[in-house]
């Protein structure tokens, strides 16, 4: 009899260590639910790290530029007159060249200031690469009607789309790394690129004037962009305070 009493407080003592609101039990449980509690949906969008989305656009920009380059043709022979006939064709290429080539290096910078990437800035970087792709068909386009004030404005509509899309995309990193990221200091109110889209706005609109004017204003904002934004590069005066 005491042998069966002392198995039965054993066994009840067993089942008390193994009732559900024990110390064990209950770490099971909170470890359980940590894994199975459900994450927060704005930082599951958010990735860490640039570097997939800066080698997709490098790759892009580049067939861009090859495209320009293999659109340019020789003089139709050897006088003076039938070059001066290309010249118009060569500016133009040279002044899209230079665009691209700014585009893409004020957006290495960018990217190198920014440490996250969400879906909106991926979308964002998206609709900039497909108005830059349609570069290459302005640029032959006026390559071959430069007097014409048609090409002269679609030229300058693509590049104010460009703009806004460069601006979208700034904006959307801003938002994905916060209001004191680096981004955000070094842009500030971003007086610069507000300028070459109302230069841009300006070329579309006299090119129905004289398509010279327009090309002169596409060509400053070109000259206005031709130093690296120092703002991402820790040269600039908000880069310096951080």
């Amino acid at each position: 009899m005491i042998r069966l009493g002392r198995a039965c407080s054993d066994g009840k003592a067993q089942r008390r260590r193994a009732l559900p609101g024990s110390t064990s039990n209950g770490r099971i449980i909170a470890q359980m639910s940590d894994h199975s509690a459900p994450q927060d949906p704005a930082s599951a969008t958010v990735e860490v790290g640039t570097e997939r989305l800066e080698a997709f656009s490098d790759a892009v920009i580049a067939v861009i530029m090859t495209i320009m380059a293999f659109q340019l043709t020789e003089p139709h022979g050897t006088t003076l007159e039938l070059l001066k006939a290309q010249l118009p064709g060569l500016f133009i290429y040279v002044l899209s060249f230079t665009f691209i080539g700014i585009y893409w290096n004020n957006h290495h910078h960018l990217l190198r200031a920014t440490h996250r990437i969400s879906a909106a800035v991926m979308w964002s970087n998206l609709f900039l690469l497909f108005w830059l792709s349609l570069i290459p068909v302005c640029t032959k386009w006026v390559g071959r009607f430069p007097s014409d004030p048609v090409p002269a404005a679609a030229y300058g509509v693509v590049g104010l789309a460009a703009g806004f899309a460069y601006t979208m995309l700034v904006r959307a990193i801003i938002r994905a790394n916060g209001t004191d990221s680096k981004v955000a200091r070094a842009i500030a109110a971003d007086l610069k690129g507000y300028a070459s889209l109302g230069l841009y706005s300006a070329g579309v609109a006299l090119a129905f004037v004289s398509p010279w004017i327009s090309y002169a204003l596409y060509a400053s904002v070109s000259v206005m962009w031709f130093i690296p934004d120092r703002r991402f590069s820790g040269e600039g005066p908000a880069a310096a305070s951080t």
